[in-house]
């Protein structure tokens, strides 16, 4: 269930809540270290996403094909990119966390996506607090395996709802995902600021 407007209309905000993707900034030394707002959860079939009006995260769908989500899925904060959403990036990582959580990441890839006709490219990164993925600086040094996982995963995910069409379009370094990440930067800029 998709949450309408108006469906938190007299619910008592908190003066402290900060809204993840408009107050976050896009990270500590973007584009070479970011912030991941993790939305989705490795090994679940949760679609979660981030409602900035509320704000939170909210179950927006239980995916429809047997599939779990390969690592930590969610957006960079304060990027825009062409699909008109936040910025997607996955976080590699052992164990998953919580929606909401705030990962330091470094990028070191970019998957090139098209969905339903539209550029939904993805930020690959890993966690600078995780001395088990030190060694990945670029493309490759990801184990050929989990870019496979990464690839069914997004090439299957949506196949059992209608009408809906995925294509996964290959891969490309750190350098195109810290250039693409300069580029939701700056979209976001254009429309928000």
């Amino acid at each position: 269930m998709a949450i309408t407007k108006g469906f938190f209309d007299g619910v008592a905000q908190s003066p402290v809540m900060t809204n993840l993707w408009e107050d976050l900034e896009t990270g500590p030394n973007p584009p070479e270290e970011i912030y991941a707002v993790v939305e989705c959860l490795k090994g679940e079939r949760n679609k979660y996403e981030y409602e900035k009006d509320i704000p939170g995260v909210v179950l927006d769908r239980v995916l429809h094909s047997n599939v779990h989500y390969p690592s930590d899925y969610g957006f960079i904060p304060q990027s825009y990119y062409d699909d008109e959403d936040p910025f997607d990036v996955l976080v590699l990582v052992e164990d998953q966390t919580f929606p909401g959580c705030v990962i330091e990441a470094r990028p070191v890839a970019l998957m090139k996506m098209d969905d339903d006709g539209e550029q939904d490219d993805k930020v690959i990164a890993v966690p600078i607090e995780d001395p088990r993925y030190d060694h990945i600086e670029d493309l490759d040094d990801i184990p050929q395996q989990t870019l496979d996982e990464i690839d069914e995963f997004f090439s299957t995910y949506k196949n059992l709802e209608e009408g809906k069409e995925v294509e996964t379009l290959g891969w490309e370094d750190k350098e195109a995902a810290k250039d693409a990440i300069v580029h939701a930067q700056e979209l976001y800029d254009e429309e928000f600021n």
